[in-house]
């Protein structure tokens, strides 16, 4: 008997124990129980440290479920602000304690727009003080504080102990940088982002605008397909960031939904079809650019459908996921080629590759719940993809004066072709072709005040020379009869060599005959003086035929006939003369 009552005794002091033991542990995890203390002088409080998770997959717990398991609810085991991707509801428990100094008054801050819904339930005790909903598939209007993200005003009592629940339903990524702020600091937070949002969207806006003017003026397709991809980044941030829902689309369910996907399929368009363009060439090959183009056609298709819900968002997904990196792989090859050979321009498509692949891996790690959710890693696509589109912008630059240094070199060509079909190449003076049109124009207004000369020059004494000191000097000789020929004359004549030793000077706006011999008598007497030239001096003399326009005949083709007549005579008559038709005017 006295055996039975000791083992008694020992099992109750046993039971004692583990009860005490038990107490114990519940009163030291009560007493380590994170909570997010908020003090006015901390007037920004991250809680992700005092936040826990419950997974709710079936979406059947109500608050009082959520309450009721709050045991269950466990740290978040992804990154700072993340808890990656999450396609379930989930339910965030997040402990307070409020400072006994302070207004109490408090901004609960979500700042990731892309949320589908959020129930915010301020509970004390058993007792529910305050419910708020919202979310981007929720009315705009329905929002506490309208702006781009998703805030609740709490008015908390200095001194006491709160738990917010919160019940959040997404179909994509479960980014959640939370904080607690007071009023002042989250206007001058939400001001700020405000202002960097305006910069960056208004700089696409402008690059938009920019290149669907130079598409619409210059006819060049490239401008388009840039458009296409500025419009793809243009439209990602506007719903990423909040923008589109605040002063666009106001919450439109559709746009909400629809927005993400169609900007990823429009920018994956317009990179294909502006690598394609910009960088074709001998470095990429047929096939590769074939590819390019189907791919375009791919995403674009996908982009009607999926805008006329003919296709889901994970098909979306999946499409963008298998082909988004395409455009930059197929033109690889001709980037680097390019590089090589030091074209700026494949070192411009490398770096605005180099840039987008960085920025994308970012998001896509906070996205997947594997870094911290923080200014610059939520920002980092969206700088990036302004990054990006300065490159492109300078690429097209360097189009557009590609393009204008060929239209130059192609005028310049032209110039050069005409230049040798009117042009005598030993003297650069007008041949017989450029005379003939220069005469034709200038005896369109000949009358008796407004006479025409037309002179045909021969030089006396050239054929001895070239025979003498050979075809170099003759050359030579001719270049320099040609200067001193325009040297001698007005500047509105023209003077023009058609072949061998025979020259023509026109005069134009002569007032009377004597005029006209008056010049004749001038190029007579500029080879008075001998030409000294490299190796020789050599001393020829000239004669000279003209006729007059209107008087001798109003085409080029009769005046330098009767020109060319009067010349002839000159030199039966015995060289260094000036004649008009039948009349000779020796010296």
């Amino acid at each position: 008997m006295k055996t039975g009552n000791t083992f008694l005794a020992r099992w109750c002091v046993a039971q004692l124990l583990l009860v005490c033991a038990l107490l114990g542990l519940g009163r030291f995890a009560s007493a380590n129980e994170v909570v997010a203390h908020l003090d006015d002088h901390t007037p920004s409080t991250p809680v992700w440290h005092a936040l826990r998770v419950l997974a709710d997959p079936d979406q059947t717990l109500g608050l009082p479920d959520a309450m009721a398991q709050r045991h269950q609810f466990q740290p978040p085991t992804t990154a700072n602000g993340t808890l990656g991707m999450e396609h379930h509801q989930v339910w965030l428990h997040i402990p307070l304690t409020v400072a006994p100094s302070g207004d109490g008054l408090w901004v609960l801050d979500i700042d990731y727009p892309v949320l589908n819904h959020i129930a915010v339930y301020l509970t004390q005790g058993t007792q529910v003080l305050k419910y708020l909903q919202q979310g981007n598939l929720e009315p705009y209007e329905k929002r506490a504080i309208q702006g781009r993200a998703h805030s609740f005003g709490l008015q908390l009592k200095p001194g006491e102990t709160y738990d917010l629940y919160l019940r959040i339903t997404n179909t994509g990524t479960m980014i959640l940088p939370i904080t607690l702020s007071k009023p002042n600091t989250f206007h001058a937070r939400a001001l700020q982002e405000q202002m960097l949002q305006g910069l960056l969207t208004g700089l696409a806006l402008c690059l938009l605008v920019y290149s669907l003017a130079q598409w619409l003026t210059l006819r060049e397709p490239l401008y388009g397909k840039y458009a296409l991809l500025v419009t793809g980044s243009l439209l990602f941030s506007l719903l990423h960031f909040g923008i589109g829902s605040q002063y666009l689309w106001g919450g439109n369910a559709w746009a909400e939904i629809h927005m993400g996907g169609l900007s990823a399929l429009i920018a994956a368009t317009g990179s294909f079809l502006f690598n394609e363009q910009a960088l074709a060439g001998p470095d990429l090959r047929p096939w590769q650019r074939r590819l390019m183009k189907m791919g375009a056609g791919i995403t674009a298709t996908s982009a009607v459908l999926y805008a006329f819900d003919l296709l889901d968002v994970f098909a979306v997904t999946a499409i963008v996921s298998t082909i988004g990196l395409a455009p930059a792989l197929l033109a690889a090859p001709g980037a680097i080629a390019r590089a090589r050979r030091g074209d700026s321009v494949g070192l411009y498509f490398l770096l605005a590759w180099a840039t987008y692949f960085i920025s994308t891996f970012v998001l896509i790690q906070v996205i997947k719940g594997r870094v911290d959710a923080n200014f610059w890693t939520m920002h980092a696509f969206q700088i990036g993809a302004t990054l990006d589109m300065l490159i492109f912008m300078r690429v097209l630059g360097l189009r557009t004066k590609a393009l204008h240094t060929a239209v130059q070199d192609a005028t310049q060509e032209r110039d050069n072709l005409r230049s040798l079909v009117h042009t005598d190449p030993l003297t650069e003076l007008p041949n017989r072709r450029g005379l003939h049109t220069a005469v034709e124009a200038a005896i369109q207004g000949a009358h008796a005040d407004n006479m025409v000369a037309v002179y045909v020059l021969d030089l006396d004494g050239f054929k001895q020379i070239n025979d003498q000191y050979g075809h170099d000097v003759g050359d030579e000789l001719l270049v320099a009869v040609a200067r001193r020929l325009q040297a001698n004359v007005r500047s509105t004549d023209v003077v023009s060599r058609l072949g061998g030793d025979e020259f023509v000077v026109m005069s134009c706006h002569l007032h009377s005959a004597q005029e006209a011999h008056d010049i004749g008598e001038k190029l007579l007497e500029a080879f008075a003086d001998p030409f000294a030239l490299a190796q020789q001096t050599c001393h020829i003399g000239l004669t000279a035929g003209y006729a007059l326009a209107p008087q001798d005949g109003m085409n080029a083709v009769a005046l330098l006939k009767c020109a060319d007549a009067a010349m002839y005579e000159g030199k039966s008559a015995g060289k260094h003369c000036v004649r008009r038709g039948s009349l000779t005017f020796a010296p």
